[in-house]
């Protein structure tokens, strides 16, 4: 059966994970498109603002306060979909939670309880909207990671839960396909995003946590997202940075082990003493913050836009292309930053493989 998503403005969304980060971002530009939205978190307190913030501005949500690591509070926000909405249109498993720390040290009862959230409630939510979108049709969001296809240390067993939602959503679009239901399934694969998941993260070191450059905004994810929410698609690599990573794991699997012996670890970790270890783990964090602390980002990503806009990706492979010829140029002179170099590799990642992700 042929997949037919609605525009925006005609639909429902239920965003998981929604009081800050990409979630809260999502909601945001979903809202200024016209969808109607279904927010779900743990943090009431922040999902009522966010909540009372939309509907001020002439948008329409509600919000349901869940923890998604119990099946029966999912399938309590599909019932307030159903009951206030008369349904939803698309799904969105946004909900995480991290850990930082060697695989070693990290107690059996916190890496349980991470893939409850991230594993357990992303098939909880999966399953109530394949449930629901068989008989009217609809896209399923995941969100997974760069680090479904790649594993770095001090985040192992996140990358192994991210791994997991990645066979867990290939599975399920095989299956859906097969039986012939009109519901896209596509896997978000985010490169480091600019949220506040570092000062979330249950933290085991004695240093304050970060992310490993190159480090996009919770914006790009978000476009990403609502992307997939109106145009059926397999899976979606924000960032070229991640395209890199996923890629040289692919080819040359080596050579990214010796990445991460080499420096991954202290690239995760910064020159002061760690704050709030416990995290977001086991009680909601501080919401209604998108953004993290970070300021070396990447406002944008060349590759991640030219995926999605395949009718202009000539336009901006051309134009980025000048940009880097001049950045060589530049090059004899000064030292290349990080952020222009990433750019360049996107560059040619679009240039070599211009349909990844439409396959």
């Amino acid at each position: 059966m042929a997949i037919k998503l609605k525009p925006l403005h005609d639909q429902v969304i239920v965003i998981t994970g929604a009081s800050s980060g990409i979630g809260l971002a999502t909601a945001r530009e979903a809202a200024r498109k016209g969808a109607r939205l279904v927010l779900a978190a743990r943090n009431g307190e922040a999902l009522l603002q966010i909540e009372q913030e939309i509907n001020n501005q002439g948008g329409q949500a509600i919000h349901v306060i869940a923890d998604v690591g119990r099946q029966q509070d999912v399938q309590r926000i599909a019932d307030v979909a159903l009951s206030y909405f008369g349904g939803f249109d698309t799904w969105v498993n946004d909900a995480g939670v991290s850990i930082y720390g060697r695989l070693e040290e990290v107690s059996d009862e916190d890496n349980r309880r991470m893939f409850d959230t991230n594993f357990w409630g992303l098939v909880y939510g999966s399953q109530v909207a394949a449930m629901h979108l068989r008989n009217r049709g609809g896209a399923i969001i995941n969100l997974g990671s760069v680090l479904s296809d790649v594993a770095i240390p001090m985040q192992g067993m996140y990358a192994a839960s991210k791994h997991a939602v990645k066979g867990f959503t290939d599975a399920l679009r095989i299956e859906l396909e097969e039986e012939g239901a009109p519901i896209s399934v596509t896997l978000i694969k985010p490169s480091a995003i600019n949220t506040p998941y570092p000062e979330h993260a249950r933290n085991y070191t004695d240093r304050k946590l970060t992310l490993p450059p190159p480090v996009y905004e919770p914006e790009e994810v978000a476009k990403a997202i609502l992307h997939a929410a109106t145009h059926p698609k397999r899976d979606i690599i924000v960032g070229g940075g991640g395209k890199l990573m996923s890629s040289t794991n692919k080819y040359a699997p080596g050579l990214m082990d010796l990445a991460g012996e080499n420096f991954m670890t202290e690239q995760q970790l910064l020159d002061e003493p760690a704050r709030n270890p416990e995290g977001t783990l086991y009680r909601p964090g501080e919401g209604g913050r998108v953004h993290g602390h970070i300021k070396d980002t990447m406002k944008t990503s060349l590759y991640t836009r030219a995926v999605t806009n395949p009718m202009i990706a000539g336009a901006v492979v051309a134009a980025a292309s000048a940009a880097a010829i001049a950045l060589v140029g530049r090059n004899n002179k000064k030292k290349q930053s990080r952020p222009e170099m990433v750019e360049i590799v996107e560059v040619v990642e679009i240039v070599e493989h211009p349909r990844d992700e439409f396959i």
